[in-house]
């Protein structure tokens, strides 16, 4: 507990803030950006400096007067005495900013210390854990975001953080951005997916939006931690496409059929290579923003987030009685701050609608995403897949020939857009960077034509 005297020099820094803006309104836009009414404890500070803000928004002029005039017209119990002895206790506004820095922080110990006891309440009450956990990294986030609250960035401090971006670079430190790992890709993105950036991975079902993403992913977890919230396969899933990418194995069978003994050999090698990679995933089927935010919190030197995918995300409760479009928004925003907050890419996977099927020319354009809310808008890069043998005859396509991907960078707010190619083995879950002609079937291997085994 803050003693006596903290506690009267806090409210003498309040009364101080107020005092300043009573005697100039020059200081009130700093102020403002500062510290929320809120901020204030006393109910007499609080509603002379919500009056002052009504004041500002209105175009009012702006003195001791019309703000106690416009406090009193408010409701608020403020007397004349209380304003003068606000301005004679505030000699000179010049050091304001210091008075609401002193303000801010006991504003956040007070806040933290309400947070700390809804743990404890949360704890004591036998609430869920993760719940917990939930509701406090949240506060946490919005405590850490008003604690940094006004700051003004100048012209100088703006070109400085650039600066230092383009040293890192310079010094050939890719911290600022994330390699996806396939050289193609990484070039029209401009070198990667940025810190903070939400990344939309594009397709329908089935095209190979999670088999690229699990590349990625375990690309980007050979040197930094990943977390792949998977909201379609369970844990053994993920880890048979894993492992099958790595043997050539499918995962079907992987999955629902006998091994050799060499496959065994294979199998084992593979999930002790795979298992020394810093790769996290989750176990539940159904996750909210919150759920992502908490999971992500721990682990240390989190580099990647890879959500699969965008639809399965569960709103937050009091939003899912709102229409689709209107929750989906407020998922695709959330999505954006919690990438800005914990300064990591956020990769989300979307299966784009059915109409796609109808058009005569079958490749995604950035309209199909119109039923996502805000998140084309939102997002940093959306990313679309697509590949021609999707809509042939299956009968007449080979899962164990590399199919094409292309690779279509439709939205890039840090660059240009482009698109790329990459090969992809439908029957290993492998994806690869290369040049890339369809043989015909003469010259498939009689060992790896439809209907042999591989």
């Amino acid at each position: 507990m803050p003693d006596v005297h903290s506690q009267r020099l806090n409210l003498m820094a309040e009364q101080s803030v107020i005092g300043a803006i009573l005697l100039t309104d020059r200081c009130l836009p700093e102020v403002e950006r500062a510290l929320h009414p809120t901020d204030f404890r006393l109910e007499g500070d609080r509603a002379l400096y919500e009056a002052a803000l009504a004041l500002e928004r209105d175009g009012d002029r702006i003195d001791s007067v019309t703000i106690l005039d416009r406090a009193q017209k408010m409701g608020a119990q403020v007397s004349r005495q209380y304003v003068l002895e606000l301005m004679e206790l505030t000699p000179t506004a010049a050091n304001v900013m210091e008075y609401v820095k002193l303000v801010k922080e006991e504003s956040l110990r007070a806040a933290l210390m309400e947070a700390a006891d809804r743990i404890r309440e949360g704890v004591e009450g036998r609430e869920p854990p993760s719940a917990v956990l939930s509701a406090a990294g949240q506060r946490l986030d919005d405590l850490a975001s008003q604690s940094s609250l006004g700051r003004l960035v100048t012209p100088a401090d703006g070109f400085l953080a650039f600066f230092r971006q383009r040293d890192a670079v310079e010094a050939g430190d890719a911290r600022g951005y994330v390699c996806t790992g396939y050289m193609a890709l990484d070039e029209l993105l401009g070198g990667g997916m940025l810190n903070s950036g939400l990344y939309l991975l594009a397709a329908r079902p089935g095209m190979g939006k999670t088999t690229l993403a699990l590349n990625i992913a375990d690309r980007v977890a050979q040197t930094d931690p990943v977390l792949f919230v998977s909201l379609e396969m369970d844990t053994e899933q993920l880890a048979a496409k894993r492992i099958s990418r790595e043997t050539g194995i499918s995962a079907n069978k992987l999955l629902m059929q006998p091994l050799t003994d060499p496959e065994e050999v294979k199998v084992s090698q593979a999930a002790k290579s795979l298992a020394s990679l810093a790769f996290y995933s989750n176990d539940a089927p159904t996750v909210t923003v919150d759920d992502i935010g908490a999971l992500a919190r721990s682990i240390v030197g989190l580099r990647l987030i890879v959500v699969d995918y965008f639809g399965k995300i569960l709103p937050p409760a009091a939003s899912r009685r709102a229409g689709r479009v209107e929750y989906t928004t407020e998922i695709s925003g959330a999505l954006k701050n919690l990438a800005r907050t914990l300064r990591v890419p956020i990769l989300t996977l979307c299966q784009l609608n059915r109409e796609v099927e109808g058009r005569q020319i079958k490749r995604p354009q950035l309209s199909d995403l119109r039923d996502t809310g805000a998140l084309e808008q939102d997002a940093d890069g959306v990313i679309f897949l697509y590949r021609e043998d999707y809509y042939a005859d299956r009968s007449t396509v080979d899962p164990n020939v590399p199919s094409l991907l292309e690779v279509d960078l439709a939205k890039n707010r840090h660059g240009g857009v482009g698109s790329c190619k990459l090969a992809f083995s439908l029957a290993s879950s492998r994806i690869t960077g290369m040049s890339y002609r369809r043989p015909k079937r003469e010259e498939i291997p009689e060992q790896f034509r439809l209907g042999e085994e591989f």
